[in-house]
């Protein structure tokens, strides 16, 4: 009977541990709306992506705000004629507003000129890299899933020196992108 008693207690439980885990998924995400200013970060930091670039990345929307469904960048382009290397993000489709300057956009095998006002759409799985034409620029840039972009930038601000080759793509690996080329080059 204790025995009999004992089980039915646990699967009395089981249903508790479902609504649990759903009330706390629900609990991740914002439930207000909110607003981020011009030239402001969502929590008030500004991420400089050294090594790579010299750009700043400011959070307008964050995984946490979405319960890691979408984060939201405002890249501003301080590195004329940088970018990334060419690389793949396995888990996450991109998508970049070009709101000031020019950029160069390899996608795939396939290049693109953006100027202000362009979109561009990068699928997960595909190649990608780009190249800043213009002095300054600035992009809106999209990430869904979010993934781990937010703690890869916080980990790009941290270098205090140019990183190594095997610095950046241990880096890109640790937030699930894998470098498969050089940055793209302009005359």
């Amino acid at each position: 009977m204790k025995r009999g008693s004992f089980i039915l207690g646990i699967l009395a439980l089981y249903p508790m541990t479902i609504l649990a885990k759903v009330k706390t998924k629900i609990l991740m995400r914002t439930d207000k709306g909110f607003k981020v200013n011009a030239g402001e970060a969502r929590f008030g930091e500004h991420y400089k992506m050294k090594g790579v670039t010299i750009n700043t990345l400011d959070i307008k929307i964050s995984s946490s705000d979405t319960d890691g469904d979408l984060a939201v960048f405002e890249q501003t382009g301080l590195t004329h004629k940088g970018g990334p290397p060419l690389h793949i993000h396995p888990f996450q489709d991109e998508w970049f507003y070009v709101v000031e300057g020019e950029y160069l956009f390899q996608v795939g095998e396939d290049k693109y000129p953006l100027k202000a006002g362009d979109t561009i759409f990068l699928p997960r799985k595909v190649q990608h890299a780009f190249v800043q034409l213009t002095e300054k620029g600035k992009m809106i840039v999209s990430y869904l899933p979010a993934g781990k972009m937010e703690a890869f930038f916080k980990v790009t601000d941290k270098w205090k020196s140019p990183p190594t080759k095997e610095e950046i793509t241990r880096v890109f690996e640790e937030h699930d992108m894998k470098v498969v080329g050089a940055t793209l080059k302009v005359d």
